[in-house]
This record gives C-alpha cells, sequence and structure tokens, in this order.
C-alpha cells in the first residue's frame, strides 16, 4: 500500500471494503488519478475530476445527505410545491437575487413579504418602483430590486409572460441575470443540467481539488465553471446545485469548517494534505504544481500548515475601501398635534442609494473645518425649504459610519428644529414631511435609520 494511501485510510478518509466508498480515485499509483496526465493535457487536468466513477460516488454522497440535512427555506418549498413553471422560476430568481451578498438569516422575512405583496411576475411589473424600494430597504444593494422589477417588466411585455426556459437564455434575455443566476434558475425549476458557482461553490470546489491560485481571477473562475459542470447531477441538477452552495454555507465555512461532518471528505485533496502533513504533499497536485500549473499557489505564498484546508480558497487582497464624509441634516418642524414631522428627500434615480429617500446631505471634504461645513449645510438647507437657514442654528449631534460594500462613509449629524409651518420648493428634486412612522416604512437605507438614531 502507497504512503499515501495507507495515510488516507489511518486518517478514515478512505474505507478499504465497499467500491463505493473507495472509487477509483483513491487507488493506489497505479489508479487513474494518480497517473501522470499525458504530454497534452493541460497543467492544471490534475486539479479537475477525471474518474466517472469518482464523480459518480461524489454526487451519491452529496445528495444523500442533502435529503437529510438541507435547511427548510421558504424558496425551496415554493421550488417544489409551485407546478407552474414560470411561477416556480419567477420565485426561485427573486430568491437568488435577495441572496446576493445577504445572509439567508436576513432574506427570510423580505422574501416571504416580497412573495407575498407580488406572488407573480405580473403583479412586480405593475408595482411602482418606489414600492419596491420600500420593501428592499434595509436588505442593501438596492439597484438589485430595481434590476429585478425592470426584468419582470420585460418578461411581460416582450416575452408574453413567459420566463426563458434554459439558461443561456435567461442571461441573455434578462436584464441583471448573470450566469450564476441563470443557472440557478434554470437548474433548479427546469432541470437543466448545467452548473452553479459562487462563493460557497468556489470554497468547495477549492478545497476538494486544492485550488490555490487567486479564485477570483478569471483563468480561476472558467475552471470552476467547467468543473461545476462536470459534476453536476444529471438527474437532480437543482438539489445538487442546491446541495452544493448548502455544504459551503453550513460545513465547508471559511474559518473553522467542519471536515469531520463533511459527506464529500474522501474526495477533498485539502483536508488529505493536512493529514498527511507538509512533508508529503499530494503527488498529483505537487507535480504540476512544479511545473508552472495556473491552479497551485504561487511560490510565494506557500501550503501553510497552520490553517489546514482554509489555505482554500486564496483571494487577491481587497481593494482598501473609499473613505466619504457628509454633512446630514434631521429637520423638525411641529406637524398635526404637535407630532414631530422630519424631511427627507429623494436620491438621484442612478448611483449609490438610487431613489432612496434620505435626510438632505451634503458630500465634504475631509479636511473641510466644522464653520464652513455648517455654512455650506445652512445653504443646501435654504435651496430646500426656501427660507433662511443660520448656521449657527445647527445643532451638533454627532457622528454615524456606515459600511458600504467598497465605501467607508461618515456622516457628521446635525439637527434643526423649525417654527411655524415650512412650505417646500416644488422646483427642488421630490421632498417630503413625514412622521417617525412614516420614515421608517419609507424607502430610507439602513444608514439614515442610524442617522435618526444618533
Amino acid at each position: 500500500m502507497s504512503q499515501l494511501r495507507a495515510a488516507a485510510v489511518a486518517a478514515g478518509g478512505l474505507r478499504r471494503s465497499s467500491p463505493r466508498a473507495a472509487p477509483p480515485a483513491r487507488r493506489s499509483r497505479k489508479g487513474a488519478s494518480l497517473r501522470k496526465a499525458p504530454a497534452s493535457a493541460p497543467p492544471y487536468s490534475r486539479h479537475l475530476f477525471s474518474d466517472p466513477a469518482e464523480i459518480e460516488v461524489l454526487r451519491g454522497d452529496l445528495l444523500a445527505w442533502y435529503d437529510r440535512c438541507k435547511r427548510d427555506l421558504p424558496w425551496r418549498t415554493r421550488a417544489a410545491t409551485e407546478p407552474d413553471a414560470d411561477r416556480r422560476a419567477y420565485a426561485v430568481w427573486v430568491s437568488e437575487i435577495m441572496l446576493q451578498q445577504t445572509q439567508v438569516a436576513t432574506v427570510i422575512d423580505y422574501y416571504n413579504r416580497w412573495m407575498q405583496k407580488w406572488p407573480t411576475l405580473q403583479a412586480l411589473a405593475q408595482a411602482s418602483l418606489e414600492e419596491v424600494n420600500e420593501l428592499w430597504a434595509g436588505l442593501g444593494y438596492y439597484s438589485r430590486g430595481k434590476r429585478l422589477q425592470e426584468a419582470a417588466k420585460k418578461v411581460v411585455s416582450e416575452l408574453a409572460g413567459r420566463m426563458p426556459r434554459t439558461a443561456e437564455d435567461l442571461q441573455k434575455l434578462l436584464p441583471g441575470v448573470g450566469r450564476y443566476t441563470a443557472g440557478a434558475i434554470a437548474s433548479i425549476s427546469y432541470g437543466q443540467a448545467t452548473g452553479v458557482v459562487d462563493g460557497n461553490v468556489i470554497r468547495v470546489l477549492c478545497r476538494l481539488r486544492c485550488i490555490g491560485a487567486d479564485s477570483s481571477s478569471p483563468a480561476v473562475i472558467d475552471r470552476l465553471w467547467d468543473m461545476a459542470n462536470a459534476l453536476v447531477d444529471r438527474n437532480r441538477p437543482g438539489d445538487f446545485n442546491q446541495a452544493l452552495m448548502e455544504l459551503g454555507a453550513t460545513v465547508c465555512v471559511p474559518k473553522a469548517p467542519l471536515c469531520g461532518e463533511c459527506p464529500v471528505k474522501q474526495h477533498c485533496r485539502a483536508r488529505l494534505r493536512k493529514l498527511l502533513g507538509k512533508p508529503t504533499p499530494v503527488p498529483d497536485v505537487e507535480d504540476c504544481g512544479a511545473g508552472g500549473c495556473p491552479l497551485c499557489p504561487p511560490a510565494a505564498e506557500p501550503w501553510d500548515s497552520s490553517l489546514g484546508v482554509t489555505n482554500f480558497p486564496r483571494k487577491a487582497a481587497k481593494k482598501q475601501a473609499r473613505v466619504a464624509r457628509a454633512a446630514t441634516c434631521v429637520l423638525e418642524r411641529r406637524g398635526c398635534h404637535r407630532a414631530p414631522e422630519y424631511l427627507i428627500v429623494q436620491r438621484p434615480s442612478s448611483g449609490l442609494l438610487a431613489g432612496l429617500w434620505e435626510f438632505p446631505s451634503l458630500p465634504q471634504a475631509q479636511d473641510l473645518q466644522e464653520e464652513k461645513q455648517r455654512e455650506a449645510l445652512a445653504e443646501h438647507l435654504q435651496a430646500w425649504i426656501g427660507q433662511p437657514v443660520v448656521a449657527g442654528d445647527l445643532q451638533l449631534i454627532g457622528e454615524v459610519v456606515h459600511i458600504f460594500s467598497h465605501i467607508h462613509q461618515t456622516y457628521v449629524v446635525y439637527s434643526l428644529s423649525l417654527d411655524g409651518d415650512v412650505t417646500l420648493d416644488p422646483a427642488s428634486s421630490p421632498s417630503r414631511w413625514v412622521t417617525e412612522e412614516e420614515f421608517h416604512a419609507s424607502a430610507v437605507s439602513t444608514a439614515m435609520k442610524k442617522v435618526l438614531g444618533a
């Protein structure tokens, strides 16, 4: 028995008896997966799944685990029980858009409220963007809701209400639908045997095959898509894709992965490499690394034995977030029954937080002195309410910091109370007075809710 196989058996990664538990990919050095690749094979071929028997075992193990352990999520229930293909695809589509860059726990309530309000494409197409923004408020990445509604309108007006039936057509015909979303809709809703690659899948595949090059690079992403398409189960493509994502979300997590609970641990070369230790590398991965393989870790960033499987995936260093400051005023008046009302104004229809409502705000230079900041904000407020504002009347409340995906935003918060009725300038952009209850029901960002609570 080879040293590689002996170590794996001793660690419990392979079993001696059942052919299902010990697929040909883990046979001796004479086995298919450990032979030298033909000279004509690309240098990264040793990172791929090339043994049909191993692929079959992996599919079965992953799907069996998914059937036992999958989370009960509302979009999965709809996908499994909705007989109408268009409504089923719409339900999956909404969930996939909401889940982009957002945690499942956060999405569930938004998804349920959305589907209750707009259960069909036709209902969403008839809604206003203001209604969409109001429901989306707090979910972040607000352009997602806008693009979703734009695409729904296109399906109704140009496609007779019929969703495209393939991943290729979904991506080509629907604005805001990329390769991943198209693959998810097509596999889950229509049973198309196409793979998906999202952050969870990237992590799982990079660990399964010790892919240590920059996982955000086009070359690596292309290979991962090839791998996902090769692995996807032809009979249950939607379940398989969800199982792969579920594995990354609940077991093969970024930090402290639960390797002992992983249903496909016997296929994981990162785990095997950890068990064997640095002095005894996995031959097929290390051999191609010596030849300049584009999927191996760069020579300057070797395997770190203290990290184990969390060596993978590797990403390029994040760009530092842009630092921005804005002066913001919570402008208050006394409305009916002397209840306080606040002035909110609508942001432009494009750019960051497009179309959302906010307190009057003005971008500020980092080094602007407070006196100049007050004067600029007072002039800005005067343009909204059509009457002079004395800079000295602005009361400094403090600073509120909000981190967007690419911006470290600081709001310098002021307050100002007005006496009597105030007529807003109709020539200005949309603006209105709202009570606190109306404010929270409006399409306002989480950042503005922080400002009100400052």
